[in-house]
């Protein structure tokens, strides 16, 4: 039985206990993506309302919409609502991401943090510089948090449309810079762009995230509590005059991120299978609970949330924010504004620089031991599309200026979006135009990755096809009975025919709960591999996956003309037994639990297994090994 709520294309399938088959990063990747064409088409339909219809625009985001409880409420125009109230949920999502990343990201490895940490803050810094170049002397001078913040959903979005120009790591890391990034943001908000602050409510706003901190430490887990604690700290924040976007921030780090355990798997199994059963509304809801309870909150929390602030909220914003009059007056305004071409100059020239800047130099530093996840090219790539300022742009111009000078700034936000996609476009053109090694090594780099193999490759211990000094290790992580396996394999088969210089290894994870035979097929193996035929019978298994009782697995092994009588032997005291759970072990410590699951050179493949996407990740991990004096785990 294969737990999947759609049917995913072929060599896409796992056989799985996990109710998902996306990690939480591959999902908030392709969610940014997808959103950034209806944020672009949310921006295009504010322009064109506000050109058409001016008056119209202005009047109708200007609308009041209170909400009162008794004598006490809360009074609002329809813009602030979405820029304070929904936008609230936009970062909420940022901190879920945030520490995702900590807990089970790239930045778990703690000492990875600096990099971004220094791309980052350095990203920040150098454009506000430039903007103040421009600004210096001028009122126009306290707008500078305007300069400074990465879109991520246009970010993510312009790369997707670049496509295999540059490597997966990129995104990964531009992720992880925009991050820190909001962080930042939110922290300039709160200090820098918030009203005259009202002390009483301020403090009543700390007790009350004090509350909410208490709370989480008693264990307490119903959802329900945490909204009403946080619409309550949101309102006092709100009265304080400190922007309340940023309580959105604080309770998405409040929330772990974990990898699913095999226990609670095995109890979703269970009860989906007594729901199987004995198909009653109560074991259905349970069923339910089970498989949700599987997952960590931090990620059923972005898929909740996630869709809607990237599909609805953000888009929303855009739509009340994006809209300006453009005419001749604006548009000469614009060409000698301070405030436009701090804005422009500082994402177009300040972001590029500053990313790049930072992380070579803190490579030197540190005698390259930190070092970016890509090459320099694909970095330079990763500066200039980091200079699309937008979500965060708009919000902190709305509250630094007004009148002519809101409309200067949105006229250099929108013309950094524009350029910094051009620029990006061109360093792409210009790296494909070097030669191969060249431009392997500029995309590439030669940093060490995150490896996310536990245990290591050991040519003693493990199953290895191919040359055991190959600079590729595919490791595939298996299950006889299952029918994904049997599908993957052929492919394997024309990979290791493809390239001479691949090593593959198979690693056993029998899913009992879902494939019965499974574990039995496993030591069935091990047996034959007693007898120095491990692949002989690995293959016979998978060519007869409907047939893998004890009777079955003799007849293999009398085909094969093993000593049956030594292997009826193994099977009865299960002698392998201890070898297949060593494997399962591994398999536990990173969390894996479907099969089939591929890492090639320690590093968890995502997506599809075809022939065409596992020689792509072949073909990058050899470039890779080539550029780098470290060996293959």
């Amino acid at each position: 039985m294969t737990h999947a709520p759609s049917s995913p294309p072929p060599f896409q399938e796992q056989s799985t206990r996990d109710p998902g088959t996306r990690t939480p990063l591959r999902a908030f990747l392709a969610t940014e993506s997808g959103s950034a064409a209806v944020l672009l088409a949310a921006t295009v339909a504010a322009l064109v309302w506000a050109n058409v219809a001016p008056e119209g625009y202005a009047s109708f985001w200007q609308t009041h919409l209170s909400v009162t409880l008794g004598s006490a409420g809360v009074s609002l125009d329809l813009r602030e609502w979405v820029n304070s109230g929904l936008m609230t949920f936009f970062f909420f999502v940022i901190g879920l991401e945030a520490r995702r990343e900590f807990d089970m990201g790239e930045l778990r490895e703690r000492h990875r943090l600096m990099l971004p940490l220094a791309a980052g803050l350095a990203g920040m810094i150098v454009p506000v510089g430039v903007y103040l170049a421009f600004n210096a002397g001028g009122a126009s001078a306290h707008g500078w948090g305007a300069a400074m913040s990465t879109d991520t959903a246009f970010a993510l979005g312009m790369l997707a449309i670049l496509g295999r120009r540059f490597p997966e790591a990129l995104r990964t890391f531009i992720l992880t810079v925009t991050v820190v990034d909001d962080l930042l943001a939110l922290v300039v908000i709160a200090l820098v762009y918030s009203e005259h602050i009202t002390v009483p409510a301020l403090l009543a706003a700390v007790a009350l995230f004090g509350l909410i901190l208490l709370v989480r430490a008693a264990g307490v887990r119903r959802g329900l509590t945490y909204l009403l604690m946080g619409v309550a700290t949101w309102v006092a924040l709100l009265k304080s005059g400190v922007d309340p976007v940023v309580v959105g921030l604080a309770m998405g780090l409040l929330t772990y991120a974990y990898p699913a355990a095999r226990s609670d798997l095995e109890r979703a199994s269970d009860l989906f299978i007594s729901f199987r059963e004995q198909p009653t509304p109560e074991l259905e809801r349970s069923a339910r609970q089970g498989l949700a309870s599987a997952l960590s909150l931090n990620e059923r929390l972005q898929q909740v949330f996630h869709p809607w602030t990237s599909y609805v909220i953000v888009p929303l914003f855009a739509l009340a924010n994006a809209g300006i009059t453009i005419d001749a007056g604006l548009l000469s305004r614009a060409a000698t504004s301070p405030v436009t071409l701090g804005i422009l100059f500082g994402y177009l020239v300040g972001k590029p620089v500053a990313i790049t800047g930072a992380s070579w130099l803190l490579a030197r530093l540190s005698r390259n031991r930190l070092r970016p996840p890509v090459g320099w090219g694909a970095l330079a790539g990763g500066g200039t599309i980091a200079g699309v300022g937008f979500t965060v742009a708009l919000l902190i111009s709305t509250l630094a200026f007004e009148g002519d000078r809101l409309e200067e700034a949105k006229m250099g936000i929108l013309s950094a979006v524009i350029c910094s996609f051009l620029a990006t476009c061109a360093v792409a053109t210009a790296i494909r135009l070097l030669p191969p090694h060249r431009r392997a090594r500029a995309l590439l780099g030669t940093a060490k990755r995150v490896i996310d193999l536990a245990v290591p490759v050991d040519p003693d211990r493990d199953h290895v096809r191919g040359p055991m000094n190959a600079p590729v290790t595919l490791v595939e992580y298996a299950d006889f009975e299952c029918p994904y396996c049997g599908q993957a394999e052929p492919v394997v088969r024309d990979l290791l025919a493809d390239f001479g210089d691949l090593r593959y290894v198979w690693r056993h994870l029998p899913l009992t709960d879902v494939h019965p035979s499974a574990q039995l097929a496993a030591e069935a193996a091990e047996a034959a591999a007693d007898q120095g035929a491990f692949w002989q019978m690995h293959d016979r298994l998978l060519e007869h996956q409907g047939a893998l009782q004890a009777p079955d697995l003799m007849r293999y092994a009398d085909e094969l003309g093993l000593d049956t009588e030594r292997f009826h032997r193994s099977l009865r005291t299960h002698a392998g037994a201890g070898r297949v759970a060593e494997d399962r072990e591994s398999a536990d410590l990173i969390g894996v639990s479907g099969t089939p699951t591929f890492f090639i050179n320690g590093l968890l493949h995502r997506g599809a297994y075809d022939i065409d996407a596992l020689s792509a990740a072949v073909r990058t991990a050899r470039a890779r090994a080539g550029l780098s004096p470290d060996p293959p785990a």
